[in-house]
């Protein structure tokens, strides 16, 4: 299983490092990298990264700033790592629930052992599953984890797949509802999501937020208790919440 990360650090040489370090470490990616706490969090909404390294040496009060304006637009939150040159903001960073706090200079070792206890915190990735979608006699085959989620069309119904593209089936939503992946849960009469594209519940809005589109799909009341399941589950596997 690979993870992403993004970087912010003003310090290009200190970012450089921290990226030869992490490709030793391997599985890891950059997303992007980030001078100061805006543009932080446009990467982050933008890129939706497993990890962000911050350097708490200046301005850190934006950047816990920036932690808590975050469960604003996803429920789904980053692990975050400070680095610091002194322990000054070691207890702010427990307060934000911080993975981490390396004391710069590190080396590779330091950053090895905190990859590896990461790894072993993080939720397993969802085995990947392959559907096949038949008509007539052309049969099409897509990943389920590649699936955002699907809508019925009458008696057929569209997958929406995350590179934009919509694959149809000649079958009705519940037909497909029983075959689907746990990942994949009901809210609604015309909708199946892929609960590991949704970045944000409205309640208020009986509607849930798709990650990175921006999308919003109803939910209705009669699906309630999936929506209620859904967000204790995101919930449990992010790193802090709000009450």
């Amino acid at each position: 299983m690979s993870y992403t990360y993004t970087i912010i650090d003003s310090e290009t040489s200190a970012t450089l490092n921290l990226q030869h370090f992490l490709a030793k470490c391997g599985d890891f990616d950059c997303a992007a990298i980030a001078e100061n706490s805006s543009e932080g969090l446009n990467a982050i909404l933008k890129y939706s990264p497993d990890i962000v390294f911050v350097n708490l040496n200046e301005h850190a009060s934006s950047y816990f700033q920036m932690t808590i304006e975050l469960h604003q637009f996803t429920s789904k939150l980053p692990i975050f790592i400070g680095i610091a040159k002194t322990k000054n903001h070691a207890y702010e960073a427990i307060k934000n629930n911080f993975f981490d706090y390396w004391l710069s200079p590190y080396n590779e070792f330091e950053v090895r052992k905190s990859m590896m206890r990461l790894k072993s915190n993080m939720p397993a990735e969802v085995p990947s599953q392959t559907l096949c979608l038949k008509s007539y006699s052309d049969f099409q085959y897509i990943n389920t984890n590649d699936i955002l989620y699907l809508k019925a069309d009458n008696n057929a119904t569209e997958f929406v797949m995350k590179d934009g593209t919509i694959n149809h089936a000649f079958k009705t939503l519940k037909t497909f509802e029983s075959q689907m992946p746990t990942n994949f849960t009901r809210i609604h009469q015309s909708y199946i999501v892929n609960i590991n594209y949704i970045s944000r519940i409205s309640y208020g809005k009986a509607s849930c937020t798709i990650k990175n589109k921006k999308e919003q799909l109803p939910f209705s009341k009669s699906y309630r208790e999936n929506i209620d399941a859904l967000k204790k589950e995101l919930t449990k596997n992010a790193i802090s919440s709000l009450n």
